[in-house]
């Protein structure tokens, strides 16, 4: 099976996995409002028809890549995004306890993010 396309929607909160050109899964994330800013994957999300092909490691890689790119930490709140994360340190740096709180915190207060 082929890679899935991925496409960052930074307007809607939304990192997209397409396979075939059908949507199969995202990551619900927010930009926290902090200094440092940060990254903070909410919601790890695989349609049903794509569960074990991968799909949600390729969506948490590459949310660790971009954040990487722009400089800024990763803060994954959802349990999937914790597990990948714990699984291959060197592509994402834990973050510092004090973004943690503020980013859990932030998403209690809004939980519209």
């Amino acid at each position: 099976m082929a890679d899935p396309e991925l496409r960052d929607h930074r307007e809607n909160g939304r990192l997209e996995a397409y396979q075939d050109g059908v949507l199969a899964g995202h990551i619900a994330y927010f930009t926290l409002d902090f200094d440092p800013a940060a990254l903070v994957a909410v919601h790890t999300i695989v349609e049903p028809a794509y569960e074990g092909r991968g799909i949600g490691s390729a969506l948490v890689r590459e949310f660790f890549a971009t954040a990487a790119r722009e400089g800024v930490p990763v803060v994954p709140l959802c349990p999937f995004a914790v597990g990948w994360a714990q699984r291959h340190r060197e592509e994402a740096p834990a973050p510092y306890a004090a973004l943690v709180v503020e980013a859990e915190r932030q998403a209690k207060d809004h939980p519209g993010l």
